[in-house]
């Protein structure tokens, strides 16, 4: 049996973690209720934005009537070739399976692709320090680009929009190449980096680089109202649908483990309810009015389309931040509840421990006594 000093030494380090998963759950619960707040202020943006979309494409048609094709690059379908994956992760540990699972499901995806396609070429953009080492040790960089005036581009940091004409194209690494990483962007979400990022995906695909682009994220609703979804972002089917290509729900076991998680942490399990703003908003595409445009549908759609994909990848950020935050906070909950369960069953033992050399000590003593 233990020594009683060693069991004592455990116990302590045991209680010492339990504090720090308690504290890590504390935190996770305040920084969900904020990101929550977070997506759902974007949310009358977003809404609005995609109603003006809807207007525009009700009143100015899409394709052009003499030559038949679409007013905008974005809206145009052509054989994938090439395409490119964004894949959202979180930069921290600590989560369960959360990492994991998107992994899982990138791995999952790009295989489905290569047996459905064997000709084409996969560039994945890494958003997430987890996704970057993951992608890292499976797939080769991306070459460095090289300009006409000579200069370097290091196609690691991410695609950049390149006038035609002034840069030369690299030999791929690969069928699959990593094409972009961004780490620590995801401590705060910015706009900007999402809109940069959107026109960077733009300039690609009206430029033929890439003939699709996909973004692999959590979606998150609310506590238990979350999946991992793989949505088509270009081209353009239809505005303010959501083209989802691969999706997967979580297990009956993870949803248990998620609520008693969130009602220990007095975090609310229903999504908050927009119904009222988004019926105010979708009045506006249905509004009987004839509206006209000084500018023609091609420089509209020129100006808002990159908007609109923005603020979609702006969304899935919000989402997949907020849902780290409840994957962690579902972890930290059940490394506390562990670490109590491992708590009672040392102190046991340790009292069987303790007892035995009480016993041991008075059967001693009565057998001392017995011999004199």
């Amino acid at each position: 049996m233990a020594n009683i000093l060693d069991i004592r030494r455990r116990i302590r380090s045991v209680v010492n973690t339990r504090q720090i998963t308690k504290a890590m759950k504390t935190v996770s619960a305040a920084k969900l209720r904020r990101a929550q707040e977070a997506a759902l202020a974007a949310r009358p943006y977003s809404q609005m934005l995609t109603n003006v979309l809807k207007s525009l494409v009700s009143r100015a048609d899409i394709y052009d009537p003499i030559t038949g094709e679409p007013r905008h690059p974005l809206l145009a379908e052509r054989p994938e070739k090439t395409i490119l994956l964004i894949v959202v992760t979180g930069d921290k540990g600590l989560a369960g399976a959360f990492n994991t699972n998107i992994l899982k499901m990138a791995s999952k995806f790009i295989s489905t692709t290569i047996q459905s396609k064997p000709d084409v070429n996969i560039d994945i953009e890494c958003i997430g320090r987890k996704g970057r080492d993951f992608m890292r040790r499976r797939y080769p960089i991306a070459p460095e680009k090289t300009s006409a005036d000579g200069t370097t581009n290091d196609g690691a940091t991410g695609v950049s929009p390149v006038q035609p004409g002034t840069e030369v194209a690299p030999p791929r690494a690969g069928h699959v190449q990593i094409t972009g990483e961004y780490v620590g962007v995801l401590g705060k979400v910015d706009h900007n980096f999402a809109n940069t990022l959107g026109q960077n995906l733009i300039a690609c695909y009206c430029r033929g680089e890439i003939d699709g682009v996909y973004i692999l994220f959590n979606e998150f609703k609310s506590v238990i109202a979350q999946r991992l979804v793989a949505e088509r972002l270009l081209p353009i089917k239809e505005i303010g649908e959501v083209d989802v290509q691969m999706a997967e729900e979580p297990s009956e076991e993870e949803r248990k483990k998620r609520i008693e998680a969130a009602k220990s942490a007095h975090v609310g399990l229903r999504p908050v309810d927009t119904s009222a703003v988004d019926e105010a908003a979708a009045k506006f595409a249905t509004l009987p009015v004839d509206y006209i445009y000084e500018q023609k549908p091609e420089r509209l759609f020129e100006g808002i389309l990159p908007k609109y994909i923005g603020i979609q990848i702006f969304h899935a950020l919000l989402e997949s931040v907020a849902a780290e935050h409840a994957a962690r906070m579902t972890a930290m909950d059940a490394a506390t509840s562990n670490a109590s369960d491992m708590i009672d069953s040392l102190t046991l033992i340790m009292n069987r421990a303790r007892q035995a050399k009480i016993t041991k000590e008075i059967i001693e003593i009565v057998s001392g006594a017995a011999a004199q």
